[in-house]
C-alpha cells in the first residue's frame, strides 16, 4: 500500500517502472561478481490461458532483473523488476519482492534446486486501473541451477475477480500460467 501511494505521489507510471528496472540492470551488471550469483537477467516469454475459448497473446516477451539476497537459511529473499508484452498486446511493467523456500537442492547438475514461494509486486496494465500501478501477490515456483532457471507463476481466475473486482475478458479462462527464464549474471 505504501509503494502504491508513493508511485501515485511521484506520478510513476509503467514507463517509469520500466526505466527503473532497466537502470537497475545496467547499474548492477558491473558489480555482479560481488553478488555471489544473486543477480539474474530475466527473459519473459510465455503464458498459458488455461481453458481459454478466445485467442490471447501468449508470447509475452520482455526483459527484467532479479536479485536474490545472500542467505544462510532455506528461505530466500528476492527483488525483481521487469517489463513485457501482456496478453492484450500492451506493455506491462512490474516491480516487487518475493519470499521463497528451498524445497530441494543438490550439488549435481550445477546445483539443481527447486524453490516455492510468493511474490508481492506493483504492476501496470493498460486494461487495469487506467495503467496506474496496482498491487498484486502470486505464488511462484522456480526450478534451476547456478546458471539458468525457470520461474513459473500462476494467476487464478478468482484472484482477478475477487481482489480487483474485475472480470476476465474471456470467462472460460480458469487461470493463467506465466513462464520466465532467468540467467545468472553473477559468479
Amino acid at each position: 500500500m505504501l509503494w502504491h501511494a508513493l508511485c501515485f505521489s511521484m506520478g510513476m507510471n509503467g514507463i517509469n517502472l520500466a526505466r527503473i528496472g532497466l537502470l537497475a540492470l545496467f547499474i548492477a551488471l558491473p558489480f555482479s561478481s560481488a553478488t555471489a550469483g544473486g543477480l539474474s537477467a530475466v527473459i519473459n516469454g510465455k503464458s498459458f490461458h488455461v481453458g481459454a475459448s478466445q485467442e490471447f497473446n501468449e508470447e509475452n516477451f520482455g526483459i527484467g532483473v532479479e536479485y536474490q539476497f545472500p542467505t544462510e537459511t532455506r528461505w530466500k529473499k528476492i527483488v525483481m523488476a521487469n517489463g513485457f508484452r501482456d496478453s492484450e498486446e500492451e506493455m506491462s511493467y512490474m516491480a516487487g519482492f518475493g519470499l521463497h523456500r528451498n524445497l530441494y537442492q543438490t550439488d549435481r547438475l550445477n546445483g539443481l534446486y527447486v524453490d516455492a514461494g510468493i511474490n508481492a509486486f506493483v504492476m501496470t496494465r493498460k486494461d487495469m486501473n487506467g495503467n496506474r500501478p496496482f498491487p498484486g501477490m502470486l505464488p511462484s515456483l522456480t526450478i534451476g541451477n547456478e546458471v539458468v532457471g525457470v520461474n513459473l507463476t500462476y494467476l487464478p481466475k478468482t484472484a482477478v475477480e475477487q481482489l480487483y473486482d474485475a472480470q476476465m475478458s474471456d470467462q472460460s479462462v480458469d487461470g493463467i500460467v506465466f513462464l520466465q527464464v532467468k540467467i545468472s549474471v553473477g559468479e
